[in-house]
């Protein structure tokens, strides 16, 4: 039998647990040598006019159902002209006769929703990216806007999802910078584990000192997370994952992550459940935070950094059963989970060696659990290192 050496998690295979989707990832830093012969993406699209009169999401421009996009001047919000869920009340399927057994195995249940289309800006050739922060500030206070008028017009609704698809590569259909947010009557499977996580650690963990509670004086995982990762990062630890520290955010690459740039914009002050929760301080200083990731991403390897950007928070606003003409049990449902939610925003870019080698989640991660080449440490400096000016501008 081989001696054992000691553990190098720069070197040795090994595996990471993710405390937050109860799943492990597996950490292959060797594999970064293997040669490449497989598939090379095109270029990202790089060079766009500032207005397209084809694009469906250029303001004045007639879509595709023959709406015409209104001529607007910020951040534009319409209803996603070919939803993936809609607003129509179904019952629920009539039961069977084959009994437990056989149905278990047949399980469906209606699901409802609304889904709007959020266009960052009029601009086709601005990505969040090149935009200032005032102007992603605009973009979050539409999202805070959009979350807390939606969940209060449709009382029915459990939660809502905010996202953006940055590029062709991750399956976006039009190249105009825009995110969307789809609105659901049930909470989806993974922010649904995502949020019991966060609730069974308050529960079964001890506060740290010095570290902020949730509102309800119980320890917060993320709040734990973020003051850990921050204090490794000011010791001048060489492997530390944080990327940007903010006055209230700070941006890094998880412990945990499962692609090779994987980022989270989180806070560590204080308990924020939600964009709704966020001060005028923080809602800046978290378009700030957004700004130097996404312009570090692009600045790696001086493209148009594709990515899958999601908001994590407290499923819906609901601010109290009074004010809602709703039944107490689905505010104070809501309720409880804001209570533990921690807000936080993840990205998830596929591109690994170049601007054109990207991860393909396939074979055994498809069948056994998620793997990654680059550590997480490796992918922060390398994020940190990029120069917080758009190369872009830097060209100019």
């Amino acid at each position: 039998m081989a001696e054992s050496v000691p553990f190098d998690p720069s070197s040795h295979s090994h595996r990471r647990f993710n405390p937050l989707t109860q799943e492990w990832v597996l950490c292959s830093p060797h594999r970064t040598k293997r040669p490449w012969q497989g598939a090379v993406e095109p270029p990202q699209l790089d060079s766009r006019p500032a207005y397209d009169e084809k694009c469906y999401l250029c303001p004045g421009n007639e879509r595709a159902g023959g709406i015409r996009t209104e001529k607007y001047e910020g951040t534009f919000v319409f209803e996603n002209d070919f939803a993936a869920l809609v607003e129509t009340s179904v019952l629920p399927p009539p039961p069977s006769a084959l009994g437990d057994a056989v149905n278990s195995l047949y399980q469906q249940e209606p699901a409802r929703g609304k889904c709007y289309v959020i266009c960052f800006s009029p601009r086709h050739d601005l990505t969040v990216a090149e935009m200032s922060d005032a102007e992603i500030e605009g973009v979050v206070k539409v999202w805070t806007k959009l979350y807390v008028d939606v969940s209060t017009e449709y009382p029915w609704l459990k939660y809502i999802q905010i996202f953006e698809n940055k590029g062709s590569m991750m399956g976006c259909s039009n190249p105009h910078p825009h995110g969307q947010a789809w609105s659901l009557s049930y909470i989806p499977s993974r922010p649904a584990t995502i949020l019991q996580s966060q609730r069974d650690y308050a529960h079964s963990q001890n506060p740290i000192p010095n570290v902020p509670l949730l509102a309800n004086g119980k320890p917060s995982l993320l709040l734990n997370y973020a003051a850990s990762e921050l204090a490794k990062h000011q010791s001048g630890d060489e492997d530390s994952r944080v990327i940007f520290v903010g006055k209230h955010f700070i941006a890094l690459v998880p412990f945990w992550a499962s692609w090779p740039f994987e980022t989270m914009v989180l806070p560590f002050q204080r308990h924020i459940p939600s964009l709704a929760a966020l001060t005028e301080e923080e809602a800046i200083d978290l378009a700030s935070t957004l700004g130097a990731v996404s312009r570090r991403m692009d600045n790696l390897f001086e493209c148009s950094f594709g990515y899958s950007m999601g908001v994590y928070q407290a499923p819906v606003h609901r601010p109290s059963a009074a004010e809602l003409d709703v039944n107490a049990t689905a505010a104070e449902e809501a309720d409880d989970w804001a209570a533990y939610a921690q807000l936080h925003v993840g990205f998830y870019p596929p591109l690994l060696r170049s601007s054109t080698v990207k991860k393909f989640l396939v074979g055994f991660e498809l069948f056994a659990e998620t793997q990654r080449d680059i550590t997480p440490e490796q992918a922060a400096k390398r994020l940190r290192d990029c120069d917080d000016v758009h190369y872009k501008q830097r060209k100019e």
